[in-house]
């Protein structure tokens, strides 16, 4: 008889995975977790993306409805998996951690991932649910409405049991958003998840990325976007976030982003303006890195690029938020990053290389 899921690659439950029933909890992590030990072995430069893969629909034509297109371009997506091949197409180390069907979209999207060099052993396969679809409408400006398909798709069931906890250990950053804290039993693996991070010593870094439709109500979304927020090292959050996490605040007031959204633990906040370019936030200092010109066609996955480009770059270079010189050069390519992947449709096919990176940079220093 067939297992109802499983991971990749398939095995045993018994051999394949670590009971998390004596894990510490989220709050003791942040009391008891100390400075890695001097002896420690050095940490490599892999970063573990965890939470959903999915199949966008994205039209063929923009400015129309999903009922009046005509037709649509399949494309592989997930904001945690385009940050995965974000940072494997830059040349980084990335993993990504997640359960999708065991279908065809949900094999289609393992092997896209294999195709593009990251680590996919954290997938798993769920045999009684479909990975999840989202059809994407493209308005003329090139701004995105969602409409998804989950009832329950199979990223909403990853169970605890099924962490791939040896990846998690290994990796020096942990990503994740806030799509899998929705329903459980996904919330409970993601609060798992991020306690081995933080037990092994991983950077922590969190993107909201807020897609209010899967939310019970936007009160659910704002109290379940912040139950985790004190426990972040970096946050990447976008202007429009802001303003739904404040209340309504003006996202420009930078006294009003320090009071209300930096925090104690925080390492880098990361403020993104779209074509604008993006702000930066530490302890020490704070600025601004103008954006990149470019002709808009899709904005998909350009907030996911620009966070793959920043966690390459942090994966090499831990202390980067220490230096405001090295930050802002990493956040200029990170700019560049976003602007390329809005030139192409869908989120993953339109992710740049790192070849491709330095051309549009001194084309715009020229």
């Amino acid at each position: 008889m067939p297992m109802s899921c499983g991971c990749f690659p398939r095995r045993s439950r018994k051999a394949g995975h670590t009971k998390l029933n004596r894990l510490p909890s989220l709050t003791d992590s942040i009391k008891t977790s100390s400075p890695r030990k001097k002896d420690a072995p050095e940490k490599s430069t892999l970063v573990v993306c965890f939470g959903e893969m999915l199949i966008d629909f994205v039209p063929m034509t923009a400015g129309v409805s999903l009922a009046d297109a005509e037709g649509f371009k399949k494309a592989a997506g997930g904001a945690p998996a385009n940050v995965a091949v974000g940072i494997s197409r830059l040349g980084g180390s990335a993993a990504f951690m997640g359960k999708v069907g065991a279908d065809e979209f949900g094999y289609m999207l393992s092997n896209i991932l294999k195709e593009n060099i990251v680590d996919n052993s954290g997938m798993c396969f769920d045999e009684n649910a479909r990975t999840a679809l989202a059809f994407v409408t493209l308005r003329s400006d090139g701004e995105r409405e969602f409409m998804f398909y989950r009832n329950p798709s199979a990223d909403m069931l990853l169970t605890k049991n099924e962490l791939n906890v040896d990846l998690i250990k290994k990796a020096s950053i942990f990503h994740y958003g806030s799509i899998s804290l929705i329903e459980e039993p996904c919330r409970s693996a993601h609060l798992a998840a991020m306690d081995i991070a933080k037990q092994a010593g991983c950077i922590l870094s969190y993107d909201p990325n807020l897609r209010l439709p899967l939310w019970p109500s936007a009160e659910a979304a704002r109290k379940g976007i912040m139950s985790i927020w004190n426990l972040a090292d970096i946050i990447k959050v976008s202007e429009e976030e802001i303003t739904f996490l404040t209340g309504g605040d003006d996202p420009y007031d930078d006294e009003l982003v320090m009071n209300k959204l930096y925090h104690s633990n925080l390492k880098l906040l990361l403020v993104t303006e779209g074509p604008a370019g993006c702000r930066y936030y530490t302890k020490e200092f704070k600025g601004k890195v103008a954006g990149i010109k470019a002709d808009c066609v899709d904005t998909t996955g350009a907030g996911d690029s620009f966070v793959g480009s920043v966690l390459n770059s942090l994966a090499s270079d831990p202390e980067l938020f220490k230096n405001e010189k090295q930050l802002t050069e990493a956040l200029k390519f990170a700019n560049a990053c976003g602007a390329l992947t809005v030139e192409k449709k869908g989120a993953i096919p339109a992710l740049p290389t790192k070849e491709a990176v330095p051309k549009v940079l001194s084309q715009t220093s020229a």
